[in-house]
């Protein structure tokens, strides 16, 4: 059943994402070799309860901590350890919070000291796709008009999408309809409508989309151990058009990187001034 939104809902919705995105902001200078993700955890869960959230993923379904980090071959879910990052490497790291009564969650994937040329274009195409999908996230689109256009992109730059796991609806659940694939036909798939809160989470992969599922009965890592990435951002519908309620820009003011590519995506009806 689709739970479409008010725009007070919206709006409490945006606070709970715009904690994960503090959250991995504070978290991007601390992504560096040597570290291990465990210890990122930890000051992932002070962060978010000394911000008055609760970390939505712990606990959720029995998973046993705050972040899910997934370096490299990983595509998702991977629980924090103390293995230590290497140069070179990329982790992703997923972040859920729950505040008010409502759900918000947001991923990126970091680079971990100097990484390949290579490693950057796939990345930065990844990231890319990810803001073609909210492009198509508006009323009278359907849901394969959103994973056509991320499907079409990556595969055109010679990646690979993951078709086994996809976005999804959000609000008083972590997981809501509708599901959100990254892959689809233009014209298919469930009708958008005004009030809609979706996550839109392309996990593409260097090589084969193929992935397994690991015994601990969470990591997802590729088949044939090659990188993958994974980016993510809430959006609403509001007046029709799309609306992203988390952000990159705590993750880009640590890190020095200047980018308008969320400028296109707001709405003053939910503008930051209102949270």
């Amino acid at each position: 059943m689709i739970k479409l939104k008010t725009i007070e809902e919206i709006i409490l919705i945006k606070k709970s994402a715009f904690l994960a995105s503090k959250t991995l902001g504070m978290l991007a200078k601390k992504v560096k070799p040597g570290i291990n993700t465990l210890y990122l955890d930890k000051l992932a869960e002070s962060f978010i309860r000394d911000h008055g959230g609760i970390p939505a993923f712990l606990g959720l379904y029995n998973f046993p901590n705050t972040l899910c980090v997934s370096p490299n071959h990983q595509v998702v879910h991977g629980i924090p350890n103390l293995n230590p990052l290497s140069e070179g490497d990329i982790l992703s790291i997923d972040c859920g919070v729950y505040m008010n009564g409502f759900y918000g969650e947001h991923a990126y994937t970091f680079e971990v000291g100097k990484v390949s040329h290579d490693i950057k274009t796939f990345l930065n195409c990844s990231k890319k796709s990810l803001y073609i999908g909210i492009s198509n996230c508006k009323c009278g689109n359907r849901t394969g008009d959103i994973g056509y256009s991320i499907q079409s992109f990556i595969e055109k730059n010679g990646y690979h999408v993951v078709k086994n796991l996809v976005g999804h609806g959000l609000g008083k659940n972590m997981h809501e309809d509708p599901k959100i694939p990254n892959f689809g036909k233009k014209g298919k798939g469930l009708k958008l409508k005004e009030g809609l809160v979706i996550s839109i989470e392309p996990m593409v992969n260097l090589g084969t989309s193929e992935i397994i599922f690991h015994k601990d009965g969470w990591t997802v890592s590729t088949l044939d151990k090659k990188i993958s990435s994974h980016y993510e951002h809430n959006v609403a519908i509001v007046d029709g058009t799309p609306c992203l309620l988390s952000t990159f820009r705590y993750i880009y003011r640590e890190l020095n990187i200047k980018s308008l590519e969320e400028d296109s995506f707001q709405n003053q009806k939910i503008h930051i001034d209102n949270i």
